[in-house]
């Protein structure tokens, strides 16, 4: 006869030699192989399970439930390996390595950003260098130079940014205009001049579908001996029709602006309606005088455009606001 307490023992090797033996192994062969093993008709358990052929009545009643427990307890085990086995089955055949791939999202250049660098492009075949201020500026650059005194009724149409900076004796604001680079590039540079300067400008103004307190300026500025306004409307009319298409109409009409004289806007036919796109004009004599050339001797003209019009009026862009919302809904229209 068998002793019980060695019996027990077996019993408790057995469970922890196949529980060890199944751990981490999902491949259904050594599944099947550890099936055999341990429950098959030769296996561990049925050799085990012989002993009950040498035991005592009152020994069966303590190894009989222990035996039958072994037995659930390796079934159990078998079955939630056979089931774990399974679904890594299934989770290697849901990928198709023969399906194409997921297309990447890809960022794009704002339409801002694109539609300067087109009008930039046009003056650039034309001879004109590209060159960025600085967004700061101060009232001397900003105003005074450009025929804008403190007095002069045109600040009204600037009522602007100021800046609150210790220590200064000048006065600063977010510039309001572009055009301030006309005097800097001027001091810094002797004539001929071609130059455009592509930035932002901000103004206190209330926002709707045509005008934002943060926008879009492109000024350009011609610089030499006899520069006459047939070369101003000569560059102009070619910038259109490279934007806008060889055919493209264009009128000049007379205009005001502080630092040029004469002045004029220019406007475009635009599906049956005249729309202004740019000023423009002869640059003032004082503007000359004030950066040290001589009126008499150099002329020129200057102009500011702002892009994000060109850019409503080509993509069909009904509301300005568009371009600084943020929006993935619009911006992915432009995705090349």
């Amino acid at each position: 006869m068998k002793n019980t307490e060695s019996v027990l023992k077996k019993i408790e090797n057995l469970q922890e030699s196949a529980s060890s033996q199944l751990k981490n192994n999902a491949d259904s062969n050594v599944l099947e192989d550890w099936r055999i093993k341990f429950l098959g008709r030769n296996g561990e358990l049925s050799e085990l399970m012989k002993v009950m052929k040498e035991v005592s009545s009152e020994d069966k009643r303590v190894i009989g439930p222990k035996l039958n427990q072994l037995k659930d307890n390796l079934n159990k085990l078998f079955e939630s390996a056979k089931e774990s086995s399974a679904q890594n089955l299934n989770d290697e055949n849901s990928f198709d390595i023969t399906l194409p791939g997921k297309n990447l999202s890809y960022g794009s250049l704002h339409p801002t950003t694109l539609i300067i660098r087109e009008i930039c492009e046009a003056f650039r075949s034309m001879g004109f260098q590209i060159h960025e201020g600085n967004e700061i500026e101060t009232e001397k650059y900003n105003f005074d130079l450009l025929n804008i005194p403190s007095d002069h009724p045109a600040r009204d149409q600037w009522d602007t940014i100021w800046l609150d900076l210790k220590n200064s004796n000048d006065k600063y604001l977010l510039r309001t205009h572009t055009s301030p680079m006309q005097a800097r590039i001027m001091e810094k540079n002797d004539p001929p001049i071609r130059v455009v300067v592509p930035g932002k400008c901000y103004r206190y103004e209330a926002t709707d579908a045509t005008h934002e307190w943060e926008f879009h300026q492109i000024e350009g500025l011609a610089i030499d001996k006899n520069i006459s306004f047939s070369e101003l409307k000569g560059t102009l009319y070619q910038m259109a029709r490279k934007i806008f298409g060889s055919d493209q109409k264009v009128r000049f009409r007379c205009d005001f602006f502080p630092f040029v004289e004469p002045g004029v806007d220019m406007s475009i036919l635009w599906e049956g309606k005249w729309i202004e796109i740019l000023g423009a004009g002869m640059v003032h004599p004082k503007v000359l005088s004030g950066v040290g050339y001589d009126p008499n001797e150099y002329s020129g003209f200057a102009f500011g455009i702002g892009p994000e019009r060109v850019s409503m009026l080509k993509n069909k862009i009904k509301d300005i606001r568009n371009f600084h919302a943020n929006d993935l809904r619009f911006l992915s229209q432009f995705v090349s």
